[in-house]
C-alpha cells in the first residue's frame, strides 16, 4: 500500500514537472536576455578596441545571444533542402561570421551612444523586446528583438533596426548570392566567406 502511494505520488510529481517547466520563457526572461545583450553591446562600443577586435566581440555576442542556426536555415530558405550536411555546416559557420561583421558594423555606429530596453510583449509563442538607440547627433530610433526558447535556450531569432527585418533581409541577400552563382551552393559559401 505504501509503495503504491509512493509511485502514484512520484507520477503526479513527474506530471507537474512536465506541465510546468521551471525555466519557461516569459516577459522577465526575454527582457533579461536583451538587457544582457544590450549591456554587452554597450561594453564593446565603449571599449575603444580596434575595428577587427570589435567584430570578434560582436561575433561572440551573436553566438551567445542569437539562434544562429535558425537564422542561417531561414536565410538559406528552400535551397537548404538540397544542401548536404557538410554544406549546411559550412554555410552556418560562414554565415555567423558574415552576420557578425554586417550587424557589428551597424553597432559600431552606436559608439558614444547607447541602447535602452523600453518594453516587452508576448506574440504567439515568442516575445518582442523593444529598445531605443540613442546615437550622437542623430534622432533616437527603434531596435526590436524577437526572443524564443524553441532551441532549449532563451535566444533572439530576429532583429529589426529602424524597421529593417534581419530574417527577410538575409533571405533576400543569400538568395541573390545563390542566383549570382547559378545555384552553386559551394560558390555561394565561398563568396560569403570572402565577405566575412
Amino acid at each position: 500500500m505504501h509503495r503504491r502511494h509512493f509511485l502514484v505520488g512520484l507520477g503526479a510529481a513527474g506530471s507537474a514537472l512536465v506541465a510546468a517547466p521551471a525555466f519557461a520563457l516569459n516577459e522577465a526572461s526575454a527582457s533579461d536576455l536583451i538587457n544582457r545583450l544590450v549591456a554587452d553591446i554597450n561594453t564593446v562600443i565603449a571599449s575603444g578596441k580596434s575595428e577587427g577586435a570589435m567584430y570578434g566581440e560582436f561575433e561572440r555576442i551573436f553566438e551567445r545571444y542569437s539562434d544562429t542556426s535558425y537564422i542561417a536555415a531561414y536565410a538559406m530558405g528552400v535551397d537548404a533542402r538540397r544542401a548536404s550536411a557538410a554544406q549546411k555546416n559550412a554555410f552556418s559557420d560562414a554565415f555567423q561570421k558574415y552576420i557578425a561583421r554586417k550587424y557589428g558594423s551597424r553597432f559600431r555606429e552606436f559608439i558614444g551612444g547607447r541602447l535602452e530596453v523600453t518594453g516587452v510583449k508576448q506574440v504567439k509563442k515568442w516575445y518582442e523586446v523593444s529598445c531605443v538607440a540613442y546615437l550622437r547627433g542623430q534622432s533616437p530610433f527603434e531596435v526590436t528583438f524577437h526572443v524564443s526558447d524553441r532551441s532549449g535556450r532563451d535566444l533572439f531569432f530576429n532583429m529589426f533596426i529602424e524597421g529593417v527585418n534581419l530574417l527577410l533581409t538575409e533571405r533576400t541577400e543569400i538568395g541573390a548570392m545563390i542566383d549570382r552563382n547559378s545555384g552553386d551552393l559551394d560558390k555561394m559559401i565561398a563568396d560569403l566567406k570572402a565577405l566575412s
